[in-house]
């Protein structure tokens, strides 16, 4: 029965989550059972995509990626696929009917990091991150509103501005390891190896205008959703606080973390803050 196909799609994109990212993973168990699944879909479709285009070298990266591409197509269209993690989305996007102009600006995003490897314009940087942060934080918003379009409409620019803020403090964390494993850089008017004080605070300064609108939005998510998202935004924003401390030339020498034990922290002082309504 299909049923007991959609049951094990469902474990793999859950599997997914928790295998790629133990700090999703537990913003994501912060989040009510009833959207908790959708989220692990959504995240399983757009880490595979991710993966394709980053990890996988010894491979021809954009044949796997266009049969990916084909592959997602098929599963929309007939609603079901044997790729579990396309099946576990594809469901997700039909519940929600989460826009399709969104899943496509995310594959072309994805798309350009198969060639692309410098972004010199603020044009080509701004494209680039709507495409591979603010369109999943808008498909998150669908799962988290629960069909209120009302809500979703007026939390959209907030979505959008976490999803670049969460997006941009990966890209100054991973410098190192995108400039030597992928050859890529992602923030414009910068050189990976002349990376400057003030470049550096400037690049943070707007992160952190992007966490000030996305926190504003979080204030006024679902109960079943604010938890997991005030997490999230916990998480990243100290990651900034970090790299906000750390010298420029320390950055692009090595990956800035948050160590599990403060992970821990930030839970429970967030859920100390969550529920005495201080967000």
């Amino acid at each position: 029965m299909k049923n007991i196909f959609d049951e094990v799609s469902y474990s793999c994109s859950e599997k997914v989550t928790k295998t790629y990212s133990t700090s999703f993973t537990l913003a994501t168990q912060l989040l009510s059972k009833d959207i908790r699944r959708d989220i692990y879909n959504i995240y399983g479709f757009v880490r595979f995509a991710d993966e394709i285009v980053d990890s996988f070298h010894d491979y021809n990266k954009a044949e796997l990626f266009n049969d990916f591409a084909i592959d997602l197509e098929k599963a929309i269209r007939n609603k079901i696929h044997l790729n579990p993690i396309l099946n576990s989305f594809q469901y997700t996007f039909h519940k929600y009917e989460i826009d399709r102009d969104l899943v496509d600006a995310f594959m072309k995003s994805m798309r350009m990091d198969l060639t692309k490897k410098k972004y010199s314009t603020v044009e080509e940087y701004k494209e680039y991150i709507y495409g591979s942060a603010d369109v999943v934080g808008l498909m998150c918003l669908k799962v988290f509103v629960q069909g209120n379009n009302m809500l979703y409409m007026k939390l959209k620019k907030n979505a959008m501005k976490l999803g670049s803020a969460f997006q941009k403090v990966n890209f100054l964390r991973d410098l190192k390891a995108d400039k030597e494993d992928l050859n890529r850089t992602y923030f414009p008017n910068t050189k990976f190896e002349k990376l400057s004080e003030s470049e550096k605070n400037e690049i943070i300064n707007d992160i952190e205008n992007d966490f000030k609108m996305g926190l504003e939005g979080i204030k006024e998510l679902p109960l079943d959703a604010k938890f997991g998202v005030f997490m999230a935004y916990r998480y990243y924003n100290q990651l900034l606080k970090k790299l906000k401390k750390t010298p420029a030339k320390e950055i692009i020498t090595r990956r800035i973390r948050v160590p599990n034990l403060k992970k821990i922290e930030l839970l429970t002082r967030s859920y100390v803050k969550y529920q005495l309504n201080l967000l």
